[in-house]
């Protein structure tokens, strides 16, 4: 089994979409967690607020088969492929880890690259697996976002109600 953990974000109706999201997922990803939820400014380009959170399972899938699970989830919540890449979405969802992979082909950069850069990703992602070391870096979760300048980016803690129901 490997362990898989995957950014999540909406900045349109995010909380049903993120429910949404994580109920496709939990199908087929028995044992799904996700860390809290945060709200924060739209990077990019103008826009609402998103809504972020980094959900992990572990899956004998590939990683291109969990690639195909995580556009289908974004379909069902509204998104779709052609969609501009700095503008509004229904869901993103982006493998941050797969196990210790390291993969750079057209579509796919493991570990995902933004996992270090953006407090959205790596506060959530410290949260739900601080022990696991980055597979190209060798600190932890932990450790990364402990030297991590926390004052430049606002993230605001949401609940979800999924998680309040004990689901994930």
């Amino acid at each position: 089994m490997t362990a898989v953990f995957v950014a999540a974000g909406s900045n349109v109706e995010p909380e049903a979409n993120l429910r949404r999201a994580l109920d496709e997922l939990s199908r087929h990803y028995p044992g799904l967690r996700c860390s809290r939820a945060y709200r924060n400014r739209a990077l990019g380009f103008e826009g609402d607020d998103f809504v972020n959170l980094v959900l992990g399972f572990e899956t004998d899938d590939g990683v291109h088969a969990v690639v195909g699970r995580l556009q289908q989830a974004e379909a069902a919540c509204g998104r779709a492929r052609n969609d501009p890449r700095w503008a509004p979405r229904a869901m993103d969802l982006d493998i941050l880890l797969y196990g210790d992979l390291v993969c750079d082909e057209p579509g796919l950069k493991l570990p995902r690259p933004d996992l270090v850069r953006r407090a959205y990703m790596l506060g959530p992602m410290a949260e739900l697996a601080p022990d696991v070391a980055h597979p190209v870096l060798g600190s932890t979760m932990r450790e990364l976002w402990s030297a991590f300048d926390r004052d430049a980016h606002d993230m605001v803690p949401v609940e979800l109600e999924w998680r309040a129901r004990g689901e994930g």
